[in-house]
């Protein structure tokens, strides 16, 4: 009888961090969630708790313990730096998992958009990245420069871009809008000064921004046309990235998919038709679809893979 083997995954982002754990069949057994764990966001040891307690929960829920991981992919953003892995790896160098990789969150988010093949992934949670793979194996990736020069067409960029409408609205230099209240609700407050007050909160953090994104969603959706007017920004700037990855690996011609992953797709077609109509402008042949399996079960196979084989990713 073939000796059954367990391979762990982790997709830590800037709001959880999921852990799965799957046999040798592929099969999961375990799963386990726990805070953020973007170490440029809440710091290296922060993050390597939060990992380790997704793991833990995954192990609980698997009924093993550690030392039955045969090897360890962690997808982490915030991680493009060789220097943020090898912290991050060092950090995590007490998991006793003997193959244990550190990789970035789009790494395994490709890997689980195409199941290794050639394609494209656009990534929009709390921040947003975009990469892609042809078929000689080059990669090429966009974005990720966080919320201060980039994250466009993020939960983050949402956010902020609604609050600047709501700005705007309550001085009367833009039009009226439904996300005055929201953002009342969301932040707290019945007055401009307060609402004011509460998002400059010196413990008022980016995954908190991020979070009323949803709420811009939500009043987008009841019709509110300066709400739909972000979302389709939002699309296209995704788009945008999207088409510069393909333009970069020479795809323009050929028929891959472009897979989605991230909170802010919640928005459906608000954000996924201008999303779909630029990567069309220039890749016909394309088309839109969600992974063919999520990231932190990429992961784990991926784990799988660099135990037998060499290393899919960097």
């Amino acid at each position: 009888m073939a000796k059954v083997e367990f391979f762990l995954g982790v997709d830590g982002g800037g709001t959880k961090t999921q852990a799965v754990i799957t046999d040798s069949f592929y099969r999961v057994v375990g799963e386990g969630l726990a805070g953020p764990s973007n170490p440029l966001r809440v710091g290296v040891e922060r993050a390597a708790a939060a990992i380790r307690e997704a793991i833990d929960r995954a192990c609980q829920a698997a009924s093993i313990d550690r030392g039955k991981i045969a090897a360890a992919e962690i997808g982490l953003a915030g991680v493009r730096r060789k220097d943020w892995r090898e912290r991050m790896r060092a950090a995590l160098s007490d998991l006793g998992i003997d193959t244990l990789e550190v990789v970035t969150d789009a790494d395994i988010a490709l890997f689980g958009a195409t199941d290794g093949g050639p394609g494209v992934v656009v990534i929009a949670g709390t921040g947003s990245i975009c990469c892609g793979r042809n078929a000689h194996g080059r990669r090429a990736c966009t974005g990720g420069w966080g919320p201060v020069a980039g994250d466009e067409g993020s939960g983050s960029w949402i956010a902020r871009r609604a609050l600047q409408a709501v700005a705007q609205a309550t001085d009367e230099r833009g039009p009226q809008t439904a996300l005055v209240q929201a953002a009342y609700a969301y932040f707290g407050g019945e007055t401009p000064d307060e609402l004011s007050t509460a998002i400059y909160a010196p413990e008022m953090t980016n995954e908190r921004i991020a979070g009323f994104a949803r709420h811009v969603i939500n009043v987008a959706r009841e019709g509110d046309q300066v709400a739909r007017a972000i979302l389709a920004e939002a699309g296209r700037e995704l788009g945008t990235a999207a088409a510069t990855v393909i333009r970069r690996l020479h795809m323009q011609h050929e028929a891959f998919p472009v897979a989605y992953v991230g909170g802010v797709f919640v928005a459906g077609e608000l954000l996924l038709e201008p999303l779909r109509k630029a990567v069309a402008r220039i890749a016909p042949k394309a088309y839109l679809t969600q992974p063919a399996m999520a990231p932190a079960i990429a992961a784990a196979r991926m784990a799988r893979e660099h135990l037998y084989a060499p290393a899919l990713a960097s």
